[in-house]
């Protein structure tokens, strides 16, 4: 899934080229690209499908020059996970009626990555084997208020675990709580189930999505003519309030692989390397003095200098500066929809 339009890591990330399109890591390849990559050992390039907003195909193509057109899913209108998940699978499940899907969003960070592999075959054989829908679950580091949690059952077999219910991000003594009680996991938003099982919960839980597409005449030449006309009418829901908080053939798989959301330029600096002060420089050439625990990312070559600065978020591209407090950095959102809306 690579439709998101990361408005948290502005200005880095812009609605004409969000998060996913960004070397945001410093590694030379974007987040999609890296998706691209991590599934290769799983699956054949020619399995992999990126489900985006129609605006961004060409820069899919542009990143992912392997794939063929027919591998990027358009979406005609941005209405959430749930919607998106049900333009793959009835696209799938019209060509190959047993196909099995591993949906992942295309922004996150995996370190583990053989492991992560290793998981997901066990999900996958799981998920086809008991008609399941299973999602991998993150163990928690941290009490953690940015994260949706799963509440599982400890008891399970080979360490697929039935889920009882999943919770929305909950604040600090909720938490705390969960941490204490040992059976809650961070929820990744990464599900593997066959085609046919998604469906048959769509059509229990979410009928409206599965109706409105009904009438799609899948992979032929008027495909994507009907679905411009059909798709925006679909609701706007998660995949998660559609589906995984209905249904009752949901597990979890706790996961040690590495995770971040990158949801947040804080997650990013947790992820990157810092000098001895704490702080965290993507940039050519910098002098820090009396600096500590800052972000700092500018454009490669540009010098920077920074004397008496702590704790703070400093990007700066072509067109914007942003210069703000890590602590607040939940303010950012608002303000780049300030800036867009031209205040």
């Amino acid at each position: 899934m690579a439709g998101g339009a990361g408005t948290r890591f502005w200005p880095a990330s812009t609605e004409e080229r969000p998060k996913q399109f960004l070397d945001i890591l410093g590694t030379g390849k974007s987040l999609l690209r890296m998706t691209y990559e991590r599934f290769l050992p799983l699956t054949g390039p020619d399995r992999i499908l990126v489900a985006t907003h129609r605006q961004y195909v060409d820069l899919v193509l542009e990143q992912l020059p392997e794939l063929k057109p027919d591998q990027i899913l358009p979406e005609p209108s941005r209405n959430n996970t749930a919607p998106c998940i049900a333009y793959a699978a009835m696209k799938l499940y019209a060509k190959d009626p047993e196909a099995c899907l591993v949906v992942a969003p295309s922004d996150h960070l995996i370190l583990k990555e053989a492991v992560y592999l290793d998981t997901l075959r066990k999900a996958l054989s799981h998920a086809v084997g008991n008609d399941a829908i299973c999602t991998l679950g993150i163990r928690p580091s941290r009490p953690d208020t940015g994260y949706g949690y799963i509440d599982y059952d400890p008891q399970g077999d080979n360490d697929i675990h039935p889920v009882r219910s999943f919770r929305e991000k909950p604040d600090l003594d909720s938490a705390t709580g969960y941490l204490a009680q040992g059976h809650y996991l961070w929820n990744a938003g990464i599900f593997i189930f066959s085609a046919t099982t998604i469906l048959r919960a769509l059509e229990a839980h979410a009928p409206r999505i599965p109706e409105c597409l009904a009438s799609v005449p899948w992979n032929s030449p008027d495909e994507y003519a009907v679905l411009q006309q059909r798709y925006p009418g679909t609701p706007d829901i998660s995949i998660d309030y559609a589906v995984m908080e209905r249904a009752g053939n949901v597990y979890t798989i706790p996961a040690d692989i590495g995770w971040s959301d990158l949801g947040t330029w804080a997650s990013l600096y947790a992820q990157l390397p810092k000098d001895p002060n704490g702080n965290a420089v993507q940039s050519g050439r910098s002098i820090l003095q009396d600096a500590g625990n800052n972000l700092i990312r500018t454009r490669p070559g540009k010098s920077v200098v920074v004397r008496g600065l702590s704790g703070m978020i400093v990007v700066d591209e072509p067109d914007a500066l942003l210069i703000y407090p890590m602590a607040s950095e939940q303010e950012i959102k608002q303000v780049s929809q300030q800036i867009r809306a031209g205040h």
